[in-house]
């Protein structure tokens, strides 16, 4: 047991998929895993273990945010020896080309701040995908014919931002969309010499205003999961 994380020695697959909400990570644990189990459920944030195709996997929430997402990717990596960590998520689109349901996979995550940036310091540190991760994921969706785009995304600190002046300059410097997570992930997987890849599902988008009903959410959401488990065991 860890601070935050209620799950037994060996309750925790050395791969963990990590959406931010715990309710997202009972239902992809409910759709795709089999015999899935609930190793933790502290402070309400749900962990399940089981297995796809065989292979062990865990599917834990982050919560939303960096902050929170860096205590339990700390805590999965230091003290339960996760080796291959995948964000799971939505982000909102912020390019023309970039469609509401298509699927990004971020090669590189920007920031402003990021729970590291005391350790960097003067550093403008550049976190990136693991590379096989990152070609596993783009062959699985290929072969699936889902929409998708590979490149840079930001990790913002706000949800309710008040910087259009900032929105504009990622559009304009080719980011294909914004989440607020996978910048510190793949930094704590540099550290500790771990797997990270963030695989996202757009579900609004910030230049025409367009929203995923929730009625769909869960069809689009299901092609990234498929997307990161066919990833981590490619």
């Amino acid at each position: 047991m860890t601070v935050h994380i209620g799950a037994k020695p060996g309750d925790i697959a050395e791969t963990v998929l990590m959406p931010g909400d715990p309710y997202r990570a009972k239902w992809a644990a409910e759709t795709f895993l089999e015999n899935a189990v609930c190793v933790n459920e502290v402070r309400g944030m749900l962990g399940f273990t089981g297995t796809w195709k065989g292979n062990r996997v865990t599917i834990h929430g982050s919560g939303m945010g960096m902050p929170s997402l860096s205590i339990y990717a700390n805590e999965l990596i230091r003290d339960y020896g996760a080796q291959t960590l995948i964000r799971i998520g939505s982000c909102g689109g912020m390019q023309d080309s970039v469609k509401v349901r298509d699927v990004i996979i971020a090669m590189t995550a920007s920031s402003i701040s990021t729970p590291s940036l005391g350790i960097f310091k003067e550093v403008n540190f550049a976190p990136c995908a693991d590379w096989g991760l990152l070609k596993a994921a783009v062959a699985a969706a290929e072969a699936k014919g889902t929409p998708t785009h590979v490149g840079g995304i930001y990790s913002g600190d706000v949800f309710y931002d008040e910087r259009p002046d900032l929105n504009e300059q990622m559009t304009r410097h080719g980011v294909l969309g914004v989440e607020m997570e996978a910048a510190e992930l793949y930094n704590l997987a540099a550290r500790y010499d771990r797997r990270a890849l963030a695989v996202l599902t757009v579900s609004d988008h910030l230049l025409t205003g367009e929203a995923l009903p929730s009625e769909d959410r869960e069809r689009s959401f299901g092609d990234m999961v498929e997307i990161a488990l066919e990833a981590a065991f490619a």
